[in-house]
């Protein structure tokens, strides 16, 4: 099974996993990303059994909106019951790198307001320990140089991403080398840095389940408290 194919099981699986969220009235939270857009996909041959959907970034919207799915912002929809995204790294507690696509404060806000929060991955995000993949922090710009040169002293070594700008019209800067041992510690760390809209890691409120996708099949995990 090829990466595109495992986005498309996986995709399914969490159709799956929320089936009981498509009833009248009910609005589902929606990611960025590939294996989100996969989802989206196949959610709107469901359209007809929820109501509206709220999207993490301007690209999710056009794509919900373009399936005639009604998409709602956060403010008039209130708590989620269900939020389905894509991750970059994957760790067996289920905290997350997420940013790849440069949505990560839209997509931090959805989660925080969602019940649950669904990932959805293939096999090749799952990691034992986060920071392989370079940490995406968003950062005001007037605080480009100064953010930096603070990633820099904690070890890191950061890079504005080219020709990028966030749907909140902030950079984003990709940190490789960070220490990422203990994610919770990291993510308040990286936020309390003057500058920073936000980071990538999502382990302060990680996924509630996981759905990985592999060459036999698709995987569900959970976290270890449920």
């Amino acid at each position: 099974m090829d990466q595109a194919a495992k986005k498309q099981a996986v995709a399914a699986a969490a159709i799956e996993e929320i089936r009981g969220q498509f009833v009248s009235g009910a609005i589902i939270g929606v990611g960025t990303g590939s294996t989100a857009n996969a989802f989206i996909d196949l959610l709107a041959q469901h359209k007809q059994h929820f109501d509206a959907a709220v999207a993490s970034s301007k690209a999710t919207a056009d794509r919900l909106g373009g399936h005639g799915i009604r998409v709602l912002d956060l403010n008039d929809a209130g708590t989620l019951a269900v939020y389905v995204d894509g991750a970059d790294e994957a760790d067996p507690d289920l905290n997350l790198i997420k940013g790849g696509g440069g949505a990560l404060t839209r997509e931090k806000i959805v989660a925080a307001a969602s019940e649950r929060f669904v990932c959805i991955v293939d096999d090749s995000k799952c990691v034992g320990t986060l920071g392989a993949f370079p940490l995406p922090l968003e950062v005001l710009p007037m605080a480009r140089e100064l953010v930096m040169g603070a990633l820099r002293d904690l070890g890191g070594a950061p890079q504005v991403r080219s020709g990028f700008t966030t749907d909140n019209g902030n950079l984003i800067i990709d940190t490789a080398r960070l220490d990422l041992r203990d994610p919770p510690a990291a993510e308040r760390q990286l936020n309390d840095l003057v500058g920073v809209v936000c980071n990538g890691l999502f382990a302060l409120r990680p996924a509630d389940a996981l759905l990985v996708a592999g060459s036999s099949g698709v995987a569900h995990y959970v976290k270890n408290d449920q």
